[in-house]
């Protein structure tokens, strides 16, 4: 089946950007000139979805304002012959069709998920996490794993090393390779001690799943940090389904940990056409 819709989980609190994260939502906090979730949504309609669904909580509304038509600024921005960009305000609101279910209790990343099964239906679908923003050059990282999701018809998880003191952060798969760059999963584990990690192999971010998670992730019990995990519903599911592990060509941020952030920033702002060279010459100027 093909791959045609995507659901980005943004119900976070966002505690470690405080006091930033008080009013304005972790998800848009902005990266030079965007929001970080836009460049998550873009990613998704790069890839060749237009149907989104995003997972929010109480007082963020300022997502769905940011994705809405804002007329009043159109119509502003038409009569001051702004054209450039008022076209990039309608891009951002025509690009995708965006809809939004509230996770009412954080009990974790397994139930946010669940919260999608009535959008989702029977169809295989993509996760996205709002805190992973993946730059690529070529191919974009989502479209990469459908792709191998269209080649395998399993369920894909997109993965990348990471050092092995880090392994606690993420869960962590074994498998074993049977392409370029992809593994079969044998195992997986939810952010193990170093010393009991079976690979450096992280999971991150990004999954293209078949909705037969959902019945699972209903009967899945808390796990680490008293949440309902997805790591925990894929391992179940993974004793009766095959899934496929894909490392993924791309420069993954987690900006959802200031270091990550200002890393995205800075990487971003030096990519930027408007900014990257006046921007350059100032950071030569601080070594």
């Amino acid at each position: 089946m093909k791959v045609k819709k995507a659901i980005i989980p943004a119900a976070g609190l966002g505690t470690r950007f405080l006091p930033a994260t008080k009013a304005v939502p972790k998800e848009m906090l902005n990266i030079v000139d965007k929001p970080a979730l836009q460049y998550i949504v873009e990613e998704v309609v790069a890839s060749g979805i237009e149907e989104i669904l995003i997972i929010t909580t109480r007082n963020k509304e300022m997502i769905q304002n940011h994705f809405d038509k804002s007329f009043e600024l159109e119509i502003k921005l038409g009569q001051a012959g702004k054209t450039e960009m008022l076209n990039e305000m309608v891009r951002i609101s025509d690009m995708a069709d965006i809809h939004y279910v509230r996770q009412k209790e954080p009990k974790g990343l397994g139930h946010a998920v669940g919260c999608a099964r009535t959008f989702v239906g029977d169809e295989p679908f993509a996760v996205l996490l709002g805190d992973d923003i993946v730059y690529s050059q070529g191919k974009p990282c989502l479209r990469q794993l459908v792709e191998v999701y269209e080649k395998y018809g399993d369920s894909v998880l997109g993965v990348q090393t990471v050092p092995h003191e880090e392994t606690s952060k993420y869960g962590i798969i074994a498998g074993e390779k049977i392409g370029d760059r992809t593994y079969r999963v044998t195992y997986m584990i939810e952010k193990p001690n170093p010393k009991e990690a079976p690979s450096d192999m992280a999971i991150l971010g990004r999954y293209v799943l078949d909705a037969d998670i959902f019945e699972i992730i209903r009967n899945t019990p808390k796990g680490k940090g008293g949440e309902i995990q997805l790591t925990d519903a894929m391992k179940i599911l993974l004793k009766s389904h095959r899934m496929i592990a894909y490392d993924f060509i791309g420069r993954r941020y987690d900006t959802g940990n200031k270091q990550g952030y200002l890393e995205a920033t800075v990487e971003y702002a030096l990519r930027h056409p408007g900014v990257k060279d006046g921007f350059g010459e100032y950071l030569k100027s601080l070594v």
